[in-house]
């Protein structure tokens, strides 16, 4: 065989190789398309499974606290609904505050109950969506009713004689309903303006449920403009009300001292000292969690923030806003004779 043939058929299986090599890359690049399109369809919530040998005691601790946040809204809503002394304004805000704290809580906790229980954590792109679009909902619409609470508190101690006309049936229900519908359209608007993104990588959830900066972390391409989107909505739903919220209790400190009777001003400010401990501790650690930028985030530290506002809040709140009512506890003595 001569030199130039040889040469060609040098070229030729070079040339073959070459397209080999190409088909085989282009192979690769297709299967992981279809993997990553496969995510799209499912996540994976990891939970607490960093701390496998801590599964059981906490599964334990969530579910007591779950049921003592059922038991103890449940009475509320029901104390309030049946006694004949607690129809006013003040009580009705409590009753439709334990009905949404209900809401907010069974919302995560059950399902993250059951991630445990079972060691898995699969959740469906829907399934995920629309958890998220629950949580942003009802966590929204409690801050508004935490803002509404404190403005009743805020007419009753400062202007009591106006107290009636200014918070009438007729108020106060529009107040309740517009917290409700304020916070419903926006929240659905944006999760399908997050979940309309496309999703690549990996599929896992480093959350026990599905949380805004977690998703954001998977999807693909800038997320700058959704960041902003979350930032903004956060102001208006956390930073707002709060800052609302802790004017009506600054106006209502104010006026303690002036109040004629020391067991009125002890009254007051420790109602006001303890419904804030409770409201700094949900609105700061939410606020963290949703205005920190998502380049900072530590998952560990977003998980743990999460339970304050989640769980362990929801676990105060009927204490600190009901059970600590004298009204309260008498009503609750009036209906079990025996308690």
């Amino acid at each position: 065989m001569q030199l130039t043939e040889v040469n060609m058929l040098f070229k030729i299986v070079n040339k073959l190789t070459i397209l080999n090599l190409s088909y085989i890359q282009m192979e690769s690049k297709l299967k992981a398309e279809e993997s990553n399109n496969a995510t799209i369809m499912e996540f994976v919530l990891t939970g607490f499974s960093d701390v496998p040998n801590l599964q059981w005691i906490l599964f334990g601790i969530f579910f007591i606290m779950y049921l003592i946040i059922l038991l103890g809204n449940s009475i509320i809503i029901l104390i309030t609904r049946l006694d004949l002394t607690l129809q006013n304004p003040m009580y009705f805000f409590l009753g439709n505050f334990s009905f949404l704290e209900i809401c907010f809580v069974t919302v995560s906790v059950p399902r993250m109950l059951r991630d445990i229980w079972t060691q898995k954590g699969n959740i469906s792109f829907l399934a995920c969506a629309t958890q998220m679009c629950f949580v942003l909902m009802f966590g929204g619409i409690e801050c508004l009713e935490l803002t509404v609470m404190a403005y009743d508190r805020y007419v009753a101690i400062c202007n009591p004689l106006k107290y009636p006309i200014v918070l009438s049936h007729k108020v106060y229900t529009q107040l309740v309903a517009g917290s409700w519908v304020s916070g419903i359209p926006v929240e659905i608007g944006q999760t399908c303006w997050i979940f309309s993104r496309s999703f690549c990588g990996s599929n896992r959830i480093n959350h026990f449920y599905c949380d805004i900066p977690q998703i954001l972390k998977l999807a693909c391409g800038d997320t700058f403009m959704d960041q902003m989107v979350v930032y903004i909505l956060a102001v208006i739903f956390l930073m707002v009300p709060f800052l609302l919220t802790v004017a009506s209790y600054g106006k209502i400190i104010s006026r303690t001292p002036k109040l004629s009777s020391a067991k009125g001003r002890a009254k007051a400010f420790s109602t006001c000292s303890s419904h804030l401990t409770v409201i700094t501790l949900f609105y700061g650690t939410a606020a963290i969690n949703y205005l920190q930028p998502k380049s900072n985030q530590s998952e560990g530290l977003g998980k743990l923030l999460s339970v304050f506002y989640t769980i362990l809040t929801p676990v105060m709140n009927p204490i600190i806003y009901s059970l600590r009512n004298k009204s309260v506890m008498v009503a609750l003595k009036r209906l079990l004779p025996n308690y």
